[in-house]
């Protein structure tokens, strides 16, 4: 039972109340670090917050098309509402990156993943696809496994929708990333918050004053007084006087205290790891070179965001009718993650053009540029330029 009545009967306003009943039960079975981890906690541990922006963002970025399959085996973009929302606007105020990067952040933080509700009109058609909050959905399941979602209303009761009309991007194994992750992410917190007391006081004492004879307490007032004053705030750096016969003796770091940023570094690496994601992507740069680096955000690629593109687009393809999944397929098109990269761009398409697989009007379409008269040939350049015929037509193309 729910503090606030039964599940099924939370609203939408009790949502800050069960993230803070949340946190109260993260800080209750806290890691052994003594860390309470709950998702937005983590967010506060810089080389988390940086790796979900990675994962979110890179899958914000990348363009999701609605493809028509050909009878020859290729494809084609097609024409359907879908399509327009999925690469466009889903919806009146929110931009396709947007609401990509957000639901892939909700998979990340949430151990459901994420939900977007799919409003119809004119006979099923998709106007509008909505993000929900994922701790208003509850997923229940029959004897079969079909899902159907309970979605609290924010002025109270719930709404039940089929799984045709909800966008659910799962996380397989029902257990988000974050939670996977939460001892290593606790111990990286406790490091820091431990760097961050030592910083607070001064720093790592430098030294410790020693005497030849006991101290009465008045002198050790005095001396304590001299001492901060001299080397604590604006006046750090000052010369101390001692007297009694005292001493300073200094304090050198031993090898805890050396491996201390080391074991820093490895947690951040950790971090990257329990996350899918390469330590260069969250700049941690202490073992990238020029090579290894274009290496791993390939790996990236392959082995993280592969996996995550194909989920999306199987949850986007059961918002299509049965008849519709025959021939249209969603697909992301992987090519803006080198888009930044102009060389290894360009020779890729001079690569793609003299191998027939595009002709050039194909590749100036990807570039957002016009056509030209003769480009839809699929001809390799480098061999055909000379030919009569060839010179023929650009005879022809220049009158």
């Amino acid at each position: 039972m729910w503090p606030f009545g039964s599940r099924k009967d939370a609203s939408a306003e009790d949502a800050k109340s069960l993230e803070a009943l949340a946190e109260f039960f993260a800080a209750a079975n806290g890691t052994a670090s003594k860390i309470a981890v709950s998702p937005s906690k983590a967010l506060e541990c810089a080389p988390v917050a940086r790796a979900v922006a990675v994962r979110s963002e890179t899958l914000g970025v990348l363009p999701l098309h609605l493809y028509s399959r050909l009878e020859d085996g290729g494809k084609e973009r097609a024409d359907h509402p879908l399509a327009d929302l999925m690469s466009n606007r889903p919806n009146g105020w929110t931009s396709a990156p947007q609401f990509l990067m957000e639901l892939e952040r909700d998979t990340l933080m949430n151990d459901a993943g994420a939900f977007a509700v799919a409003n119809r009109v004119d006979g099923g058609r998709v106007h509008e696809l909505i993000r929900l909050k994922p701790d208003t959905v509850t997923v229940e399941t029959d004897f079969s496994g079909e899902p159907r979602y309970l979605v609290s209303q924010k002025g109270g009761g719930q709404r039940t929708y089929p799984w045709r009309d909800i966008l659910h991007i799962p996380n397989i194994g029902g257990v988000c990333a974050i939670k996977q992750a939460r001892e290593a992410i606790g111990l990286c917190m406790a490091m820091q918050g431990h760097a961050a007391r030592i910083f607070a006081n001064g720093g790592r004492p430098s030294g410790i004053l020693k005497s030849p004879k006991k101290i009465s307490e008045p002198v050790i007032a005095r001396l304590k007084e001299s001492w901060n004053k001299a080397h604590t705030g604006e006046a750090s750096g000052g010369t101390a006087i001692l007297e009694e016969g005292m001493d300073f003796s200094a304090l050198t770091f031993n090898s805890v205290d050396l491996q201390f940023h080391e074991l820093r570094g490895f947690q951040v690496v950790e971090i990257a790891r329990a996350l899918g994601v390469p330590p260069t992507l969250i700049f941690d740069l202490g073992r990238a070179t020029w090579a290894n680096a274009a290496e791993m955000a390939q790996a990236f690629l392959t082995f993280t965001l592969l996996a995550r593109l194909r989920l999306w687009c199987g949850a986007v393809s059961r918002l299509l009718t049965a008849e519709e999944q025959k021939t249209l397929v969603p697909e992301f098109v992987v090519d803006g993650i080198v888009m930044a990269d102009i060389e290894k761009r360009f020779a890729a398409y001079a690569s793609a053009i003299s191998s027939r697989v595009f002709c050039p009007n194909e590749v100036r379409q990807m570039e957002n540029r016009p056509p030209y008269a003769g480009g839809d040939k699929f001809e390799n350049p480098n061999t055909t330029s000379g030919s009569a015929e060839n010179s023929a037509q650009q005879q022809e193309d220049a009158a």
